[in-house]
């Protein structure tokens, strides 16, 4: 991708395909991608019912079975049925959304056993053959293993598959099944009903790995943000916690002193004042540089609370080391104020791109894009100008609180709003566009001509 640019983002096929794919999935569902994620494999499992009913009446079609063919259409339309609710119910149960389905495991056994009991009674009635019969309990043995493997835990679950699929084995040999067919049917079986139950056991743990995964990046991000919490916190402890416990000692002396009259407890009191003056003026510088945007000290930080966060972030600096004081802290500002609606607003994201870049025409530009944005009800856009009638502007519908400055007033915001007004010092502009795929972009460009 080249930054600053807009459009379509080109690049190698691979890439293109890759981007194509992305967008078809941002398309498919709910703009969250664990919740995408976990419909799409409920969806994927109710696709197994579809195709067992499809297979089902295939078989009763091809097969004359008498007066038979409405049990047997009955309970393949019960076991298709109950097969798609114990697949979505046992998936909600394994990842803890829901309490396990005992009942509707039980049902999905009863109906299965009493699938294969009208195969044996068709097997010992002769209405159907050998060959005719092998696929009928095929289906039924591999469509069964894997719902109750999700629905139930993993021992119950391997103990109720396998002592149905071996009774059913032996029912049918018992009434007559032998030779090729019977050979079809249990080396079937052997392959097909742990496949199939290992399948739908991998699904219930890819959504649950899925989500936890989500849960860790959003914990890792919350993480971050204490950790520069905590740094902060233990500046003004070094400093308040000396300063105070040296004022409470001269304070103690002072008093002591001023009760037997003596002149030294005045001395005191005002070496009290000057600490207490020291320790203002300490905090304040502490705060100044807590607010302070150092560009190089952002764009480094940009990279690790994004990192900690679990989203990859490329950035190029550019002409970041050349730029004078005042864009570098303008696009600190930026910076800092963009990694933190990815963090807001793009939980999902899987990349960041931070590109710093001289125009050639007078300009600075910084652009910072991501995906995975969320910004339905988190942002609302408005068009105006961060500068001079320079460009269009796009500010954020949420802001982040202001904090007083060191000299005591307040600084500009800290949201889109304040980066406009910190811009419009310096005739710079700012852009924000959504684009397809939940693609999210900012750009700042600042009027900078380099001096030889």
């Amino acid at each position: 991708m080249t930054a600053g640019t807009t459009g379509t983002t080109t690049g190698p096929t691979g890439t293109a395909g890759l981007a194509s794919v992305q967008s078809w999935v941002e398309w498919l569902g709910h703009r969250h991608g664990t919740d995408r994620y976990r419909r799409y494999t409920l969806n994927s499992l109710s696709c197994f019912a579809l195709f067992e009913a499809g297979l089902w009446t295939l078989w009763v079609v091809t097969n004359d079975v008498g007066p038979l063919w409405i049990a047997v259409a009955v309970l393949g339309a019960a076991h298709v049925v109950v097969q798609a609710l114990l697949s979505r119910a046992g998936l909600r149960a394994y990842i803890g959304l829901a309490p396990r389905p005992y009942l509707l495991a039980a049902l999905y056994t009863a109906v299965t056993v009493a699938a294969v009991a009208v195969g044996c009674v068709l097997q010992a009635k002769d209405r159907v053959e050998g060959k005719d019969l092998a696929p009928y309990v095929l289906w039924l043995m591999m469509f069964y293993a894997g719902p109750p493997m999700l629905a139930l835990s993993l021992r119950a679950g391997t103990a109720l598959v396998s002592a149905v699929t071996l009774g059913s084995l032996v029912a049918v040999f018992a009434t007559g099944l032998r030779g090729e067919s019977l050979a079809v049917v249990v080396g079937g079986t052997l392959f097909l009903v742990p496949f199939m139950a290992l399948a739908l056991r991998a699904s219930g743990w890819s959504v649950l790995l899925i989500e936890e995964l989500a849960a860790a990046r959003g914990t890792q991000a919350r993480l971050a943000v204490a950790e520069e919490r905590l740094r902060f916190g233990r500046d003004l402890h070094d400093i308040l916690g000396r300063n105070l416990a040296v004022v409470a000692l001269k304070s103690e002396l002072a008093s002591k002193l001023a009760e037997r009259g003596s002149p030294e407890a005045v001395d005191l009191m005002y070496e009290v004042q000057r600490i207490a003056q020291d320790s203002q003026r300490e905090i304040r510088s502490v705060v100044r540089g807590y607010r302070t945007a150092d560009l190089h000290t952002e764009l480094a930080g940009a990279r690790e609370v994004l990192k900690a966060a679990g989203i990859p972030c490329r950035i190029s600096d550019g002409p970041a080391a050349r730029l004078p004081d005042d864009i570098q802290t303008a696009l600190g500002w930026v910076i800092r104020e963009a990694v933190t609606n990815v963090l807001r607003h793009a939980q999902h994201a899987t990349r960041c791109e931070v590109s710093l870049r001289d125009t050639g025409e007078g300009a600075v530009t910084l652009v910072v894009e991501n995906d995975g944005s969320d910004h339905r009800g988190g942002r609302g856009h408005r068009a105006g100008s961060a500068g001079g009638g320079h460009g269009p502007a796009t500010t954020a519908g949420s802001r982040t609180a202001d904090a007083a400055s060191a000299d005591g007033t307040t600084p500009a915001g800290s949201g889109l709003a304040g980066l406009e007004e910190r811009l419009t010092q310096l005739q710079g502009t700012l852009t924000t566009s959504e684009r397809s795929a939940g693609v999210f972009r900012l750009t700042v460009t600042i009027p900078w001509e380099e001096t030889p």
